[in-house]
């Protein structure tokens, strides 16, 4: 599903070169369930940003599914996210003055998908992570956890390959983390492969695997029992 061999990233700044990925090798299996940690700087939201097409790389592989991911342009990379990775952003990324409805249904209308059936899928995605009675709500209106399963149902509602987390729980309380962990974890047994950026261990310790970062290089893989109850209500 994803492999990485040997990736460098740098970012230049005015004169200065920062080299944050420092030949990454990598593979992440299909229907995994995978954590990346890593203190601030090691280069783990760098990384999630290249997985999703999101920036580029200096030197080395990526394949996403075979494709060699490479010096594509804004076009392709758009299409791609599109059709195969589902995003989840710690900031929820909603759209402030647009309802739930409409947050979720966002990815079917850059596909070109009719009003009519984005809205009845979209639908369908709030009534699976429990909030179709909040369909007509705008984001001011919803909980941080209900802006996480908002933003949840529209990462999945174009049947993705892949969701991408970056800190999905960093803006949320311990039993709503859960919660929603819980619910990454049911998408993953669906056959998704997801994976996290987290500093929480809790959350980590959720996943199959953790890639720990450091300095732009993996420093180790912890495996995890991942065995866990459900979080309580």
């Amino acid at each position: 599903m994803i492999k990485l061999n040997k990736l460098h990233k740098s970012y230049v700044t005015g004169h200065n070169s920062l080299h944050v990925l420092k030949g990454i090798s990598l593979e992440i299996n299909e229907g995994e369930l995978v954590s990346i940690m890593g203190a601030s700087g090691s280069g783990k939201s760098t990384l999630l940003n290249v997985l999703g097409i999101l920036d580029g790389y200096d030197s080395g592989e990526y394949h996403l599914n075979s494709m060699l991911i490479r010096d594509i342009n804004e076009t392709k990379a758009a299409y791609l996210r599109n059709r195969m990775i589902g995003f989840v952003f710690q900031s929820f990324n909603l759209i402030s003055f647009k309802n739930s409805l409409e947050n979720v249904a966002l990815p079917l209308y850059y596909q070109g998908v009719s009003r009519r059936k984005r809205n009845m899928l979209a639908m369908e995605y709030l009534d699976k992570v429990g909030l179709k009675d909040w369909w007509s709500h705008l984001p001011s209106e919803l909980s941080g956890g209900q802006k996480q399963r908002i933003a949840i149902a529209r990462a999945l509602i174009s049947n993705p390959k892949i969701i991408l987390a970056d800190e999905p729980t960093g803006a949320l309380d311990s039993v709503t983390s859960l919660e929603v962990m819980d619910m990454l974890r049911t998408i993953n047994q669906n056959g998704i492969t997801v994976i996290i950026v987290t500093h929480e261990h809790d959350i980590a310790a959720r996943t199959q695997r953790s890639i720990i970062l450091k300095d732009g290089i993996i420093e180790n893989i912890v495996y995890h029992n991942h065995k866990y109850q459900k979080a309580v209500s």
